[in-house]
């Protein structure tokens, strides 16, 4: 039993210090996600009082965000695979661009929920300029 704990916090151990090098951006990933769940739920509520219905926390939306956590932490670790190992002779960078499109696209959602919470004009401008960045971006 002492030798399988062994082995297996072995591999363990050494997937961690293979996938070292993207912490940070597996951080950044959490941020943007947490801060959007956040908002998400903020928003969820101020809009179910000013309906006035009462509001609850579903938790099958909170498994959602869970598993597109997991499931974007995965893709990282794959497309570092794919950078280092495979096309090491390209310098692609698909790991930060990956994160880059997840943290874009839960800025984005931030943006709405922000907007839904509050009628802020800095949101509503951050929301366009945003908007505009984007699109004249994916015109290039």
């Amino acid at each position: 039993m002492e030798a399988l704990c062994k082995y297996i916090s072995g591999v363990l151990l050494s997937l961690a210090a293979l996938f070292a090098p993207i912490v940070p951006l597996i951080w950044c990933v959490v941020g943007f996600i947490g801060f959007d769940f956040i908002t998400g739920v903020v928003a969820s509520r101020t809009e179910s009082r000013e309906q006035g219905k009462e509001w609850y926390f579903e938790s099958h939306l909170a498994w959602r965000t869970a598993q597109k956590l997991g499931f974007t932490i995965i893709a990282l670790c794959m497309a570092f695979c794919i950078d280092e190992f495979m096309l090491d002779f390209l310098s692609l960078h698909l790991t930060k661009l990956f994160a880059g499109f997840v943290c874009g696209v839960e800025m984005w959602s931030f943006l709405e929920n922000a907007c839904r919470v509050s009628d802020a004009p800095l949101l509503r401008y951050l929301k366009r300029y945003v908007r505009r960045k984007v699109g004249e971006e994916v015109q290039r």
